[in-house]
């Protein structure tokens, strides 16, 4: 009953807020994060990505936009990875096909994903009649 009557709710100007901050802080930790993998295709030295505003805003996102939340926590999911393969070296400094490739990955990934979640806080919210229609498809069964 109470998902009803939030449907009607009017949007919170605050929560509006706390969401475009928390948008605005992923933001800015993924362009550093593409900026250090930048740095390790020319140096070849392994970088520490950042994933600290990722933690703090968690919750936020996924509440807010939950669209753009499950392939943001597979990115941050997946930084171990990627520094474990910059890590990683051959002789020469080189670097095995596999690892550039997962790193390569992840970097489109990020591009990706950071794409993804600016599009999704520039998207109006729904209407609380589609709302309804969108949660009423999810919970009952479709036939064909």
């Amino acid at each position: 009953m109470g998902f009803i009557f939030g449907l009607f709710r009017k949007p919170d100007p605050e929560q509006r807020q706390r969401l475009e901050r928390a948008v605005a802080d992923v933001d800015r930790e993924l362009a550093a994060n593409l900026e250090l993998t930048s740095v390790f295709d020319q140096t070849k030295q392994a970088v520490v990505l950042e994933n600290g505003e990722f933690m703090r805003h968690r919750a936020t996102i996924e509440i807010g936009l939950a669209v753009a939340a499950a392939a943001l926590a597979d990115l941050y999911a997946r930084i171990s990875d990627a520094e474990a393969a910059m890590e990683r070296r051959g002789p020469a400094n080189s670097i095995r096909d596999d690892d550039r490739r997962l790193i390569e990955t992840w970097e489109g990934d990020a591009r990706s994903v950071q794409r993804e979640l600016r599009d999704a806080l520039a998207r109006p919210p729904l209407s609380p009649v589609a709302a309804l229609l969108k949660r009423l498809g999810e919970v009952l069964p479709i036939r064909r």
